[in-house]
């Protein structure tokens, strides 16, 4: 075996077994171009390695699910414009070609499930309402395989299917998972645009080169995002989520204040970036499936990986911009 390392916690081994009817990790390992990869519900292996690819090259796909959905699409369609490649709503064999030069790496390998994932403690079941959540001690992971296709950037879904009859709550139990970043990335970046219309954010480096991108969930009709320019002027982990009775969300009755203890399933996952404009920020979700199809309560949501990704790298004072569309003069 080949031994590989996913960041700097996980240990995994390049291995070729099959790991289920017509998906095994040698199909989606040698995965190469197909003109008919398209749109779709089936898991394709091919998609699978485009996703892992994005995602390593810091155009994240969102979670990744073996298909080509719209933020997969959103993902290619941004690193295409970064490449100087055309894209419209199907890889092509540029775009393959250079996805495929970011890195050699298998985007399959086997992972040895570890105490830490498997002791918890887990929620019996996430509250629907934010009023009931405010008692518990913190808002975890409701079971060792959501933790664990978490901690690989993928959709339960696939997880399940790469790994059929497996449990993920017996330690020492080996899994097949996307095999993510091999170390965490360092940013140096320069601004912060979101974009409402197209539901994106964007990282450049001082330069105005485009480094990073996210599919995002920015504002509602509801209680949209603001205009304009801000700054970023905290970046929290595991944050608290503060609710404010003034906010009127939706289905929240509370007429006191109360705050929720922090965990990936709090309102704001497990990363904040609090903006100059009181009461927005950039933040991770307890849905990660949902990123770009929901709304917010006018903040802009990622996924929890993702969300990190950008508050670790990010500074206080780093410039936000609030977009409908890309602003011109980006090396993008």
């Amino acid at each position: 075996m080949i031994r590989l390392f996913v960041a700097t916690i996980f240990t995994v081994w390049l291995v070729y077994p099959a790991i289920g009817a017509g998906l095994d990790a040698a199909a989606i390992n040698n995965a190469e171009y197909r003109s008919k990869s398209s749109a779709g519900d089936k898991i394709d292996p091919a998609i699978v390695k485009t996703q892992v690819l994005l995602d390593r090259a810091q155009f994240s796909p969102g979670e990744i699910d073996g298909k080509l959905g719209e933020n997969a699409q959103k993902a290619l369609r941004a690193f295409a414009e970064a490449k100087g490649l055309v894209f419209d709503k199907a890889l092509t064999p540029e775009i393959w070609t250079a996805l495929a030069a970011t890195s050699n790496d298998p985007v399959i390998a086997e992972y040895r499930i570890s105490e830490n994932d498997v002791k918890g403690p887990f929620l019996k079941k996430l509250p629907a309402k934010m009023e009931d959540m405010k008692s518990l001690k913190a808002l975890s992971y409701t079971s060792p395989r959501e933790a664990i296709a978490e901690k690989f950037h993928m959709s339960e879904g696939l997880l399940t299917t790469l790994n059929p009859g497996k449990k993920f709550d017996r330690a020492a139990e080996t899994i097949f998972v996307t095999n993510v970043a091999n170390k965490p990335a360092k940013l140096t970046i320069g601004q912060i645009e979101v974009d409402r219309s197209r539901q994106t954010v964007k990282a450049f480096d001082p330069s105005g080169v485009l480094i990073a991108f996210f599919p995002a969930t920015v504002g509602s009709e509801e209680k949209p995002t603001p205009s304009g320019s801000f700054k970023v002027v905290s970046a929290d982990a595991n944050p608290n989520y503060r609710y404010n009775p003034d906010y009127r969300f939706k289905g929240v009755k509370s007429r006191q204040a109360f705050t929720i203890k922090p965990g990936p399933n709090n309102p704001v996952g497990s990363y904040w970036i609090g903006l100059s404009a009181e009461g927005y920020g950039i933040h991770g979700t307890p849905n990660p499936s949902k990123v770009s199809k929901s709304e917010s309560h006018g903040c802009v949501r990622l996924t929890n990986w993702d969300a990190g990704l950008l508050g670790r790298n990010i500074k206080k004072g780093t410039p936000v911009v609030f977009v409908d569309e890309p602003q011109g003069g980006r090396k993008s």
